[in-house]
């Protein structure tokens, strides 16, 4: 009996499949290595546009430690991930375009000393298809590794321009509500 007992236990730990968080039909894995750091999946947000609501990202933060505190996070030197899978096709051009707004409410009065690194950004946008990913991995020391569709475009760096770009769905005016309360574990 003992024998069945561990038989089924094994048999259920082996069939279960690795735990991992989903929304709007995009699934991302529960936890991530970058750099030799385990980082977990904080929770999952989708970006909505216009007042038709037109879905147009899921997005995945991941953290060394979980957290539910916005401004811990963004003021966190600890290493994070933004994860975005494209549910629709966004042009170059309204992304660039949404990247300047977005640092415009995120940034506030230390706008004018980032400027060129959003450029810089901005400089790393193409069109991207639908299904396609785009992260942005903050490492202490490093600053931001922006890869687009599975490249990497380059690190861009400052601790200020980091506080800044998580602060676009972290911070006080997020694209919108329910992104920021996806991504802070809400539901």
């Amino acid at each position: 009996m003992r024998a069945v007992a561990v038989l089924v236990l094994l048999t259920l730990s082996v069939a279960t499949p690795a735990t991992a968080g989903e929304l709007a039909g995009v699934t991302m894995p529960d936890q991530i290595q970058v750099d030799s750091r385990t980082l977990v999946l904080n929770g999952m947000g989708l970006r909505e546009a216009t007042f038709l609501k037109v879905d147009v990202y899921v997005a995945g933060l991941y953290l060394e430690t979980k957290s539910s505190d916005p401004g811990a996070i963004i003021h966190s030197d600890q290493a994070k991930r933004l994860v975005m899978k494209f549910v629709r096709a966004v042009g170059r051009k309204d992304l660039v375009k949404a990247w300047d707004e977005s640092f415009k409410e995120s940034a506030g009065a230390s706008l004018p000393a980032l400027t060129d690194r959003i450029a810089t950004l901005d400089s790393y946008m193409s069109d991207v298809p639908k299904d396609a990913l785009m992260s942005f991995t903050y490492l202490p020391g490093s600053g931001v590794t922006v890869e687009v569709q599975g490249v990497t475009k380059g690190v861009i760096a400052g601790t200020d321009f980091s506080r800044a770009l998580f602060g676009i769905w972290l911070g006080s005016r997020p694209p919108n509500p329910g992104l920021k309360d996806g991504l802070l574990g809400g539901h």
